[in-house]
């Protein structure tokens, strides 16, 4: 379950970070709460259907239900982000615009809302099966810090990297502006995370040390036997102590530590206990740890390498301009929407797919090492057979992330009566890890080795690809829209208004690049660009064609420059009674034109 968990908040992490804030929402605040109060409403529905429509008498039946609703959250929480801005709103936050981390953190807390209401509508199934009572918070709670251990890095980076952009230190400002800065300070500081995160998790899952006892003083005479050292042995209370598991987290003696629940303690004789503490030594000695951070750190450094080509052959293909013209929307985030599809793809291949195959061979890998360490695979095998018999018969059941257990159990009687078999799985197991690394330095070496021009590592970089797009196609219009939005970004005014213009005479009625031009013409730095009496038509032009609150926001700030600030508060007045989102904005700009005087004219 913990596993599945994982991937869910990945898939999440993914939506923040692909659906970008924005300058505005598609919606009134008043109608997307509305939108968001019906859907949350659908979504209790569905959730009731989920844990009420049988009896919920296993805790295997619960888990399944909870994947349900845990998917369904996921569904209702990208609805919030793509269509109904969500991340706009929590862009707006105090501080939010120096540390971006507040923006993900709100959408993240929005998902966990998610995930609590349904807990709440979970809590009777879960007393019935497991049999403890907690009121609702108390349950939301000890739920809540089971997940927080799996996001929790993910939020100690974002806001480490976060404060150190805004440090006022120059050789952690050219560290960071180098081309492998980032990265490397990324690494370093995820090594140490991982190093003492263990310390934490086992407070967040309510460990405690396991009392001295006879087990103990067997399981501690074991680990000295096989030369492996850790902090301390720890009960854990996983699923009230009833599910039947063992764990090790830790990848050095100070913090490690041996996690054992109380349900197996209890269904298991000390020599089939031995074996669960030799499989879990196993992962030790094969430095399972350490290969599943490269399986992380070298998917989270290669992610930029296949962003870049992707990126690219999105911004040339014909659906990219199809949707910027469809939906008018601005095309850096119009980019940012439509790779999101292939990126969920990408994430969840890798995880399910190809980390999963790890997973499986490191258990398998596991359970050798506690044949071998106790030279025999009987104690194993019976606590495999316990259990799949205690769990509810789940001896063939498939997992992603394990070999069923007959599976399991076939292989140790197979490499017990064929010893050779131990090594091939270790040679397949490091023949597939050495070929996994060469496609990440491939990746590495054939996105450095490829021309700046060819490469669209982010919208703002794409201006080489645009024209070549713009030679091939002259009589599209989009991809001067698109080349003008480029250069506006990185200041190069007059190739702005140069593009822009080219994309309205291909589109005379395209009011967003009509607006955007106004308004550059409007606010622009340089005092040769400014022209607000051309500006002025622009904004009207526009404003005939679609007169919303952003573009009579330009039309008003044009009539207050040119002169007329009654007609501009008037118009500004207009824009405020759409009730836009920023209304703030709006509300400034009219006091502006009601207590300021316009600038004198100078054109």
């Amino acid at each position: 379950m913990l596993y599945n968990n994982l991937i869910y908040f990945l898939v999440v992490i993914l939506v923040i970070n692909s659906s970008p804030a924005g300058e505005s929402s598609q919606f009134l605040p008043s109608t997307a709460l509305f939108f968001f109060l019906t859907k949350l409403a659908l979504f209790s529905f569905a959730l009731k259907r989920i844990f009420g429509k049988a009896p919920i008498t296993s805790a295997s039946r619960y888990a399944a239900a909870e994947k349900q609703g845990s998917i369904l959250a996921i569904i209702f929480f990208s609805i919030d982000a793509y269509l109904l801005d969500s991340q706009f709103y929590f862009s707006k936050l105090p501080l939010a615009a120096p540390l971006p981390f507040l923006t993900s953190l709100a959408g993240l807390l929005l998902f966990t809302c998610y995930l609590a209401l349904m807990w709440r509508i979970a809590q009777p199934s879960y007393q019935n099966i497991f049999g403890r009572k907690h009121n609702s918070p108390a349950f939301i709670w000890a739920n809540l810090k089971s997940n927080l251990a799996i996001v929790l890095p993910w939020l100690i980076l974002s806001l480490a990297t976060d404060l150190l952009t805004l440090a006022p230190i120059p050789i952690v400002q050219r560290i960071l502006q180098s081309a492998l800065g980032e990265q490397l300070i990324i690494i370093s500081f995820f090594g140490l995370l991982i190093i003492i995160f263990p310390a934490l998790v086992i407070r967040l899952w309510n460990c405690s040390t396991m009392p001295a006892s006879p087990t103990r003083s067997r399981i501690e005479q074991f680990c000295r036997d096989q030369k492996v050292e850790y902090r301390d042995i720890m009960i854990w209370p996983l699923f009230e102590g009833q599910a039947l598991t063992a764990g090790v987290m830790g990848i050095v003696k100070r913090y490690r530590y041996l996690l054992v629940t109380p349900a197996l303690l209890k269904a298991l004789t000390p020599d089939e206990l031995e074996a669960v503490m030799a499989h879990e030594i196993g992962h030790v000695k094969k430095k399972h740890l350490q290969l599943y951070m490269l399986l992380f750190l070298g998917f989270a450094l290669s992610t930029p390498f296949i962003a870049a080509p992707l990126l690219t052959l999105l911004a040339t293909s014909d659906l990219f301009h199809r949707l910027v013209s469809a939906t008018g929307k601005e095309p850096g985030n119009t980019l940012a929407f439509i790779s999101t599809l292939p990126f969920f793809l990408l994430v969840i291949g890798y995880f399910r797919y190809v980390v999963g195959f790890f997973m499986r061979n490191f258990e398998r890998q596991a359970d050798l090492h506690a044949m071998q360490a106790i030279h025999s695979s009987l104690p194993l095998i019976r606590v495999f057979e316990k259990i799949a018999w205690l769990s509810g018969n789940i001896r063939d059941l498939p997992s992603w992330h394990h070999f069923s257990i007959g599976q399991r159990i076939d292989f140790l009687k197979k490499s017990e009566a064929d010893p050779s078999l131990i090594k091939k799985h270790d040679r397949k197991v490091y023949l597939f890890l050495i070929a996994l690394l060469m496609v990440f330095v491939s990746l590495a070496a054939t996105f450095w080795s490829t021309p700046e021009r060819l490469m669209v590592k982010t919208p703002a970089d794409a201006i080489a690809v645009i024209n070549q797009k713009i030679k091939e196609d002259p009589a599209n219009h989009v991809w001067y829209q698109l080349l003008g939005d480029l250069h506006y970004n990185r200041k190069r005014y007059a190739e702005t208004i140069k593009a822009w213009e080219k994309c309205i005479e291909l589109a005379p009625e395209h009011q967003e690049v009509l607006n955007n031009l106004a308004w550059l013409l409007l606010t622009s730095e340089d005092q040769q660009i400014l022209d607000p009496p051309r500006a002025l038509s622009l904004a009207r032009e526009a404003s005939i064609l679609h007169p919303g609150p952003h573009i009579l926001d330009t039309l008003a700030l044009a009539y207050w420059m040119n002169g007329f600030p009654e007609r501009a508060i008037l118009t500004e007045q207009k824009a405020i009674s759409k009730r836009p989102p920023n209304l703030d904005h709006y509300k400034k700009q009219l006091r502006k034109f009601q207590n300021q005087t316009p600038p004198e004219p100078f054109w």
